[in-house]
């Protein structure tokens, strides 16, 4: 007697979650979220709307980079989703500060400023664990441009924290984007399997094979590989499911979940 349920447990199990305190983007990020509250407190009226935005889109780019962290070991898409959520409030956020900068008629530090290329190289020789250590001030090496008393050497800083902090993501996002095409997340595997389930329940010849092995998935129309389940990122199907050979990026074949090419 067949059992689904047995054969959906031999599935590839969670993968391990969390750990994100030792993420270089979350250091980073702490560091840039503490920086803004102080900045807004010490140079902008508390009674600005901008304030609040600015505060919420630092507090956003750290928190999503935990909740992306925690999210990983259900699915894969969902941690690649909250990542990309916190490097886009780090970019709202980093408008904030040129703005502030431009409007008061301050200097913003070109690339190769001799004062931004010094931050910058803080945060490459910068190696040791922070974790547990990023909300203590004496712990933190840009501290004498954060706690400045000029605004313009403050918001520069930060500036340079939130391009070095984006840089951290985007070698993050695109790790997870190889892995989610190489493995899938638990979900993704999940509905894999589900939807072979299905197959193998509507298949006609009792004789063919009833196991959540590669067997059961479709075939890849270009090169004949098992297919895995994928979700679109963009374009006009973005969140809808397809089958992806697993063979990608050599092969790019594709299936819709129908079985049509």
């Amino acid at each position: 007697m067949n059992n689904p349920m047995g054969k959906i447990a031999r599935l590839k199990t969670l993968r391990p979650s969390g750990g994100y305190r030792k993420l270089r983007s979350f250091q980073a990020a702490t560091i840039i979220y503490d920086a803004t509250v102080s900045f807004c407190d010490r140079f902008m009226d508390p009674r600005s709307r901008t304030v609040d935005q600015m505060v919420q889109a630092a507090r956003s780019g750290r928190q999503n980079i935990a909740e992306g962290s925690r999210a990983s070991a259900a699915s894969s898409q969902t941690e690649l989703r909250l990542v990309n959520v916190a490097r886009a409030s780090l970019d709202e956020l980093l408008l904030d500060f040129e703005d502030f900068l431009r409007q008061h008629g301050l200097t913003q530090w070109a690339k190769d400023d001799s004062r931004a290329q010094t931050v910058r190289s803080v945060g490459k020789n910068h190696q040791s664990d922070r974790s547990d250590q990023t909300d203590q001030p004496d712990k933190n090496p840009y501290s004498s441009w954060l706690t400045h008393t000029d605004p313009a050497v403050v918001a520069n800083a930060i500036i340079c924290l939130i391009h070095q902090t984006n840089y951290l993501l985007d070698r993050q996002v695109a790790g997870l984007e190889r892995q989610f095409i190489q493995e899938g997340g638990y979900s993704e595997r999940l509905a894999a399997a589900r939807i072979a389930e299905r197959q193998r329940k509507d298949r006609t010849d009792p004789s063919g094979p009833t196991d959540l092995t590669d067997k059961m998935l479709p075939a890849c129309p270009v090169c004949g590989k098992p297919m895995a389940l994928r979700t679109a990122r963009k374009g006009p199907q973005a969140g809808s499911q397809f089958w992806g050979c697993s063979g990608y990026p050599e092969c790019k074949g594709t299936k819709k979940l129908d079985g049509s090419v």
